[in-house]
């Protein structure tokens, strides 16, 4: 392949290993994608659109968990085909890393919350 050849080909975005390394139409979708993505759950807890606490807290975790992904195939051009399949590992490996991190974090805060202050009601009505 000649240095020109090499050239309109890296143009395009793909390469011979396998990544796509994305087009300007394509981080545009990505870009969309986020604004939307971010925009809706923003609506939802600025109208308080659901009455439980809970469902706002599963439907945001739902956006966010969509969003990911969406982060991943549009800007950090993930997929099975690339690296020969490391990416892939790297992204399993990091998903039990926050899944570790976030439940142990949330172990934390309740244990923090139920026994710092065990004297303490949440019932906020019978403050001063």
């Amino acid at each position: 392949m000649s240095a020109h050849d090499q050239g309109h080909h890296d143009m395009h975005g793909h390469h011979e290993d396998g990544q796509d390394h994305g087009s300007f139409g394509s981080y545009m979708i990505g870009f969309i994608l986020s604004v939307i993505l971010t925009a809706i759950p923003f609506w939802l807890v600025m109208t308080g659109y659901f009455a439980s606490p809970q469902t706002t807290a599963i439907v945001i975790l739902g956006f966010a968990i969509v969003q990911i992904v969406v982060h991943m195939i549009y800007f950090l051009h993930m997929n099975t085909r690339s690296q020969g399949g490391w990416s892939m590992m790297a992204l399993i490996f990091t998903l039990i890393l926050v899944v570790i991190t976030l439940s142990g974090s949330m172990w934390v805060m309740y244990h923090l919350n139920t026994n710092m202050m065990p004297g303490m009601t949440h019932d906020m009505s019978q403050m001063p």
